[in-house]
């Protein structure tokens, strides 16, 4: 974890950074990630369910610090896999230079491999359930009957209040879900689970591709850059 960074590595790493919307400005990045707050905003951002930001304390004591990087060590790191061991932890907290950006950088690999893994497994259990539905075509035909059925009786019961009762302006009933078949229940049920899956799944794939842009970006801006120092290198032996 302990590695020096170049150049373009500190450069890539603080245009990840801004990227993510904190709590506090970035002034001066060892400072400001002294107390594990802002680190655990980060990854706050990418898995919302797993960091509680009411446990980190923005803090000036060494204590304090010290507390909340215990605490994202234990209950955020351990789920992704890393950990920041208590000699880095505390230059950290004594704002050493270059420290925190190797762990920073460090943790966004670690958040990288737990967004692919996350999307692998969003991706494989849609096909698993467009795989079962091709399978099973008679079940599926079996079950859309019996959400069917429910739902054709309510409007023919509909039809019949607002025949009897035409004169009057009373609304026609709706079946309520509490009426419905268990089964239908649990049908909709589940289509509601796989649709908040599949969100996700966008989710995380829009932010893959918000990554991949941002790379391709700072890629064209060192071709520029390595093209002007060749222009300039040419001009130079030319004036030789």
């Amino acid at each position: 974890m302990d590695r020096e960074l170049n150049e373009e590595a500190l450069q890539d790493l603080y245009a990840w950074i801004d990227k993510i919307p904190l709590s506090r400005p970035k002034r001066h990045i060892t400072r400001d990630f002294s107390d594990g707050v802002m680190a655990a905003e980060v990854v706050k951002h990418f898995f919302p369910k797993l960091v509680e930001l009411h446990n980190y304390s923005p803090a000036n004591s060494t204590q304090q610090k010290l507390s909340n990087w215990n605490i994202i060590n234990r209950k955020v790191f351990s789920k992704l896999s890393f950990y920041v061991t208590e000699e880095t932890v505390k230059k950290i907290v004594l704002s050493t230079p270059g420290v925190i950006e190797s762990v920073l950088c460090s943790l966004r690999e670690k958040i990288d491999k737990k967004l692919d893994h996350t999307g692998d497994n969003m991706l494989d259990l849609e096909y698993y359930n467009i795989k079962n539905q091709k399978k099973f075509p008679t079940e599926t035909r079996q079950i859309e009957t019996r959400i069917q059925a429910p739902l054709k009786a309510g409007e023919r019961r509909n039809k019949e209040e607002a025949i009897t009762a035409k004169n009057s302006k009373a609304q026609p009933s709706v079946p309520s879900v509490s009426e419905m078949d268990p089964v239908v229940r649990l049908i909709l049920q589940e289509k509601e689970q796989a649709l908040m899956a599949l969100q996700e799944t966008v989710e995380i794939l829009q932010m893959k591709v918000n990554r991949l842009e941002h790379l391709v970006h700072l890629k064209d801006m060192r071709i520029e850059d390595l093209t002007r120092h060749l222009e300039t290198y040419k001009t130079k032996a030319n004036m030789r």
